[in-house]
C-alpha cells in the first residue's frame, strides 16, 4: 500500500491478479452520455485514475471516448489507468463470457482490461434483451447455468492475458464463500454497496483474511434517503476536522481498507471527492460506533436487477 499524507494516493495491492487498484475510483453509471463524458473528461482532470463501468450502464463507448482523448492529448498514459468494467446476468453461460468480454474491450478501445467482475450473480435468460421479463414483469432467470459456471470461463479469460484480474458484484457473503471454496483463480475484487449505514464489517474481515479488496459503491448512499451526509456524527466529525461531510465518508471508507466509487456531473463534487486525507483515530472510532442508522439501499443482492440502473423499456 503506498503511504501518503493525501489518501486519494492510496493503492490497494490484487493479491490474486497483477497491480495495485487505487482505493479512490470514478463511478461511470451516468445515463446521459453528454453528461457522462464531461464528468469522465473532469474526473480525469481532478487526478482520477480508476474507471469502472459495465456493459449494463450502456456507455461503456464513451468511457473508451473519453480515455482516447486523455490518451491523445497526452501526458497519460494506459498504464497510469486501472480499468473495470462488467459481464452482465444475460450472458452468463461459458460460451456467452468470452464475446461479452470481448465486446466491452472493443468498446472501451482498450487491449487489456484490469479487472472484469460478474455484475451479479444472479443469470438471466441469455438473449439481446438486457431485462428479460415474464408476463408478470418478473425477470427471467436462466438455470441451465451457475454462478461457478460462469466463473471457471471467467478465470479462462485471466489465462489468456488480456484479463488482468477477475472479480464478483453485488454478492453476498455466503455466495463469494462458495465461489471462493471452488475457484481455481479466487476473486481479486468485491464490489457491493457498502457506507457508513451499511458498513458490511463482516464481509470485508472476510475479504481481508482471503486477500480480496472490498470496493464500495454507493459510498454516500447514491444521495438517496436517509443522506448520509446529513447525519449527525458525520456532520459533527466534519465540522471538527475542516471536511465536509462527504470527504468525511470517503475518507472513513478508504483508512478501513476499502477502495471506492464515486459518480457526480458537478465538477465541484467531483473534485471533492477526490481530495480526501485521513481522520484522526477518535473520527474513526465515532464512525463505527456511534452511528446507530442501518440500511440497504439497493435490493440488487435479493434479486439481480440494480437498483441503480435505470430499466430500458
Amino acid at each position: 500500500m503506498s503511504t501518503s499524507e493525501h489518501l486519494r494516493d492510496k493503492t490497494l495491492r490484487l493479491a490474486h491478479g497483477s497491480g495495485a487498484m487505487p482505493a479512490v475510483g470514478f463511478g461511470t453509471l451516468i445515463p446521459d452520455r453528454i453528461k457522462a463524458k464531461q464528468a469522465i473528461t473532469r474526473a480525469l482532470e481532478a487526478g482520477f485514475r480508476h474507471l469502472d463501468g459495465a456493459e449494463r450502464y450502456l456507455n461503456e463507448d464513451v468511457v473508451g471516448e473519453a480515455m482516447k482523448e486523455a490518451f491523445d492529448a497526452g501526458g497519460l498514459t494506459r498504464g497510469e489507468f486501472f480499468v473495470t468494467t462488467k459481464l452482465w446476468n444475460t450472458n452468463h453461460r461459458p460460451e456467452r463470457v468470452r464475446p461479452a468480454f470481448e465486446a466491452s474491450l472493443r468498446r472501451l478501445q482498450l487491449d487489456y482490461l484490469d479487472l472484469y467482475l460478474v455484475h451479479t450473480p444472479f443469470a438471466f435468460q441469455p438473449g439481446d434483451e438486457m431485462d428479460p421479463r415474464d408476463e408478470h414483469d418478473k425477470p427471467i432467470y436462466d438455470t441451465g447455468v451457475t454462478l461457478a459456471d460462469t466463473w471457471r470461463a471467467m478465470e479462462q479469460l485471466v489465462d489468456d492475458g488480456r484479463c488482468r484480474a477477475i472479480g464478483l458484484s453485488d454478492i453476498t457473503l455466503p455466495k463469494l464463500k462458495e465461489i471462493v471454496a471452488i475457484a481455481r483463480i479466487k476473486p481479486a475484487v468485491v464490489q457491493v454497496e457498502c457506507h457508513p449505514y451499511l458498513p458490511e464489517w463482516e464481509l470485508l474481515e472476510f475479504c481481508k483474511q482471503h486477500g480480496i479488496v472490498l470496493l464500495a459503491f454507493a459510498p454516500l448512499g447514491h444521495g438517496m434517503e436517509p443522506r448520509i451526509t446529513d447525519d449527525a456524527v458525520i456532520k459533527a466529525i466534519a465540522q471538527r476536522v475542516g471536511m465536509t461531510p462527504a470527504q468525511v465518508a470517503l475518507s472513513w471508507a478508504a483508512q478501513r481498507g476499502t477502495a471506492f466509487l464515486t459518480t457526480s456531473t458537478n465538477p465541484a463534487h467531483i473534485r471533492e471527492n477526490f481530495d480526501i486525507a485521513p481522520l484522526p483515530d477518535d473520527a474513526m472510532h465515532e464512525m463505527r460506533h456511534a452511528i446507530t442508522t442501518s440500511i440497504r439501499l439497493n435490493a440488487v443482492v435479493e434479486t439481480g436487477v440494480p437498483g441503480f440502473v435505470p430499466r430500458r423499456v
